[in-house]
């Protein structure tokens, strides 16, 4: 039983799940939206929407912050502190919307579009 056990595993190891959330919000954040899978989605909009409201905060140790969660991608935390966060500054969250698309033909998995308000 999975008693108090929060977040989806996606049947990888923990790197490699890091490593995918951090591409999901890459992506996300360089291309305004993207098409997942709905479990992918749910499990990236509270690590984007924590980033977005760092970003706002536009401090010097936010946008480490920033920068650390994402890898190290400078260019990207620089596109999301400068661009992004700065359309929410009158927004208290709620940044991403999740529109579910059907199912995938090859394997019927369930597709969902994930994007900025």
């Amino acid at each position: 039983m999975r008693h108090q056990k929060k977040g989806r595993v996606f049947g990888r190891e923990r790197k490699v799940r890091v490593a995918l959330i951090r591409s999901l919000a890459e992506a996300l954040i360089e291309k305004g939206k993207i098409m997942t899978t709905e479990a992918k989605a749910k499990e990236l909009r509270p690590f984007i929407e924590r980033l977005v409201t760092f970003g706002k905060k536009g401090t010097v140790a936010s946008r480490r912050i920033i920068v650390s969660r994402l890898g190290g991608r400078m260019k990207v935390a620089a596109l999301l502190v400068s661009e992004i966060a700065p359309k929410y500054k009158d927004r208290r969250g709620g940044y991403t919307r999740i529109v579910k698309m059907g199912v995938r033909k090859a394997d019927s998995s369930k597709r969902a579009l994930i994007e900025f308000v």
